[in-house]
């Protein structure tokens, strides 16, 4: 589940599809429109870096599948049991056998940093800039 990033997107878009058709539920095409700021946001919130061509293409397309999210929530799923799939999924899984790890010599031999026997990787949370632009 991102909370996180739902809870940053604009108050119009909404988890809770009931409560977004009980809002305002006059027609199909009643939401709210998507506007370039909206799609700068949350390509920002995603670490892309789009440029403006990207994101006028992207903003008609999100709108697109805003419209058929709008349409596929006017029909009623009352008696409707919640799923994951469609059909039936049965997990396939081996035997858990424990077998020897690697070495830690090898395990870090392609790592481009390390400290110690940990890998490095850059620090992306916290940071005052936006990695993606």
């Amino acid at each position: 589940m991102v909370t996180g990033v739902v809870a940053q997107l604009p108050a119009w878009v909404s988890c809770d599809t009931n409560a977004a058709m009980a809002a305002d539920s006059t027609s199909p095409d009643s939401h709210k429109k998507l506007t370039l700021e909206d799609v700068r946001h949350v390509a920002m919130l995603s670490r892309l870096a789009l440029d403006d061509e990207h994101l006028i293409r992207l903003t008609g397309q999100l709108e697109s599948i805003l419209g058929y999210i709008a349409k596929i929530s006017e029909v009623d799923t009352a008696g409707v049991e919640p799923m994951a799939h469609a059909l039936p999924l049965h997990n396939v899984l081996r035997e858990d056998v424990v077998e020897p790890s690697l070495p830690l010599e090898k395990v870090l031999m392609n790592a481009p940093d390390t400290d110690g026997p940990f890998f490095k990787v850059p620090k992306i949370l916290g940071c005052d800039e936006d990695s993606a632009g």
